[in-house]
């Protein structure tokens, strides 16, 4: 026990329950300033919107690009290109407040630290996101962070890291559309229908995974895991019990409907280019 003429080292951990959960359009949006990004810039730094509710789960909705300059040991931040960039934004969304930054890179770079700190005067326990746009092995490493104060006595020495739990959740459209983003090249986006079968081969795939799952544990090849078994039973007792003539009409009006959605899209896109180039000539004439 310390004297009280004894310094103490402290460490102040925050909640644990702090947790944050990121929106697809999200990564796809920081992926797109790193691609645009200027030629000598290694990495991208940005603002990241959204709301904290009050279990502590902080809601990452959006985000924008804050030009900046990095240097051996200090990063310039565009202050205010940054606050010009949260008022056209909030003006749009008002709901929409400065929850923390973003980097692009693997991990928490060694200038981390000095942003973090004018983010926090932004916004109370600000997230750090970062992206590895890399795609190392087809994976996308995303990972966020939160500051842990580390002071000697009434004095503040430095600031740690600490990770905290991401919840990236996607609908299948968006998953469709984030496994073409983690590929290094590909010879075309998929359209509708294509991004449609490829959800259904990956449902066919998870379905027969379950099957044998199943049959392995009732033929006592594995041990049986209660919370799967629940899992599967809450899946199955949520489908509609409907017959196999009336699923196959459900599933061919819907595929009608879509196509007929892509019908009048295209001769939307057709009217509008011809309603284009009519006022383009009317100017000439």
């Amino acid at each position: 026990m310390a004297t009280p003429d004894q310094t103490v080292l402290q460490f102040f951990p925050l909640s644990t329950s702090l947790s944050a959960k990121v929106h697809p359009v999200v990564i796809f949006n920081i992926c797109d300033c790193y691609v645009r990004r200027p030629h000598q810039a290694e990495r991208v730094i940005g603002t990241l919107l959204g709301s904290i509710s009050f279990d502590g789960v902080v809601q990452i909705t959006n985000s924008y690009a804050v030009p900046h300059n990095d240097s051996l040991d200090q990063v310039a931040l565009d202050i205010d290109y940054h606050h010009n960039m949260l008022l056209s934004h909030q003006k749009v969304n008002p709901k929409e407040v400065i929850v923390g930054w973003y980097s692009t890179g693997f991990g928490v770079s060694g200038g981390s630290a000095l942003i973090h700190e004018f983010y926090s005067k932004e916004v109370q326990n600000p997230v750090h996101l970062t992206v590895d746009t890399g795609f190392k092995n087809g994976e996308a490493s995303i990972k966020a962070f939160i500051s842990v104060n580390l002071s000697l006595g009434e004095k503040q020495l430095a600031a740690q890291f600490q990770e905290i739990p991401l919840d990236l959740r996607m609908i299948e459209a968006e998953r469709v559309g984030f496994d073409i983003l983690k590929k290094t090249m590909v010879d075309k986006l998929p359209n509708d229908l294509e991004g449609m079968e490829s959800t259904m081969e990956r449902l066919l795939a998870v379905i027969d995974d379950v099957y044998k799952y199943v049959d392995n544990v009732v033929e006592g090849n594995i041990a049986p895991d209660n919370s799967i078994g629940r899992f599967i039973s809450d899946t199955i007792a949520s489908i509609p019990k409907i017959s196999p003539a009336a699923f196959d009409k459900l599933i061919n009006d819907t595929l009608q409907d879509h196509l007929l959605l892509l019908y009048l899209s295209s001769l939307t896109r057709t009217q509008l280019s011809l309603a284009e180039k009519l006022n383009t000539a009317a100017q000439i004439l």
